[in-house]
């Protein structure tokens, strides 16, 4: 494996697991923060307790807030903002980035205003590269403490795809390759509005029988939407599809299942989400996949529920019995 000097934008958790991966992996790896305490803790402590608490952190790793200083002379970047975020974070960058650089992003979510996944976002942010989309089952926490690992990169650029490949895979890190963007990063987005799902019916007290029933239909909806913009079907068989939707739905980690428990208990969506230093990026998936279903002419009834629950009062009890009122049909339809 030749090794690349590597910038990773975005000091949340995922981003530095990541950048810790690359950095232990023997590359050159600067991670941007634009919180000074994360700067100063990766840099002095090699730590990141404001979001990645408890997670030894390579000495090797070196943080800056400075954009043009982390993207200086670098031959891949991770991007690991969040989505509402990306657009601007990216563009910010744009005129530092060397030529021949290649983009990879690694947040998982649709862009609320315009419909674009995150790697069309940046690819018109910081037009000329190729973007490859890095998305699959991974708590950040477990990454950072070398727990086996795989997830996929997607680009049609098979090259690009290979280069981010070989320079994240470790013996605890594996990372495939895959064509279908598309299958990838809705895989990664729409899972999170299952986990916000599942979670609510965890709060209510229900138990292993609805979970399973929602994860299993909530799965053919993301195939069902994906397949509509153009993914492969088995796509969201694999790493980016079911295997992120098993995590996202059942792991105690995940933040979008947090906030589905709290609503389930009988929160608001206000209170579930206030006090929050990471971002439930579930929420604003909801948004943006209703959005796209009905642009698209998609019947998506989990995901209509949960949006009505979120943002219309919905009681989630309500809400549930109509799901197993619907009309009977055949489960391939």
């Amino acid at each position: 494996m030749s090794t690349q000097r590597c910038a990773v934008i975005g000091g949340g958790a995922w981003g530095t697991a990541i950048a810790d991966r690359l950095a232990r992996n023997g590359h050159t790896t600067t991670l941007w923060a634009r919180e000074a305490d994360v700067v100063e803790a990766v840099n002095t402590r090699h730590e990141n307790p404001r979001f990645l608490a408890g997670a030894a952190l390579t000495p090797a790793l070196r943080a800056s807030s400075d954009m043009a200083d982390a993207l200086d002379g670098v031959g891949l970047v991770v991007y690991a903002a969040p989505s509402h975020v990306l657009r601007p974070v990216v563009a910010s960058g744009a005129s530092f980035l060397p030529a021949h650089a290649v983009l990879s992003v690694a947040t998982k979510g649709i862009e609320r205003e315009t419909m674009a996944l995150m790697t069309d976002v940046v690819a018109s942010a910081a037009p000329g590269h190729p973007v490859v989309a890095v998305s699959g089952p991974s708590f950040a926490v477990e990454v950072a403490a070398g727990q086996p690992t795989a997830v996929v990169a997607a680009c049609a650029d098979a090259d690009a795809a290979t280069l981010v490949q070989s320079a994240m895979s470790a013996p605890e890190f594996r990372v495939y390759t895959s064509d279908d963007v598309t299958g990838v990063e809705l895989g990664g987005a729409l899972k999170n509005v299952m986990a916000l799902a599942t979670g609510i019916l965890d709060g209510l007290g229900m138990g292993y029988n609805p979970r399973a029933a929602l994860m299993t239909r909530g799965l053919a909806e993301m195939t069902r939407l994906g397949v509509a913009l153009g993914a492969r079907a088995e796509t969201f068989a694999g790493l980016a599809g079911l295997g992120d939707l098993v995590l996202t739905c059942t792991g105690a980690l995940s933040r979008n299942r947090a906030v589905g428990v709290a609503i389930g208990e009988g929160q608001t969506l206000e209170e579930a989400l206030a006090g929050k230093e990471s971002v439930a990026e579930g929420v604003l998936n909801t948004q943006s996949a209703k959005a796209l279903a009905d642009r698209v002419g998609v019947e998506l009834p989990i995901i209509d529920a949960t949006y009505r629950i979120l943002f219309e009062g919905r009681a989630p009890r309500a809400a549930i019995s109509e799901l197993m009122a619907r009309e009977l049909r055949a489960e391939r339809d």
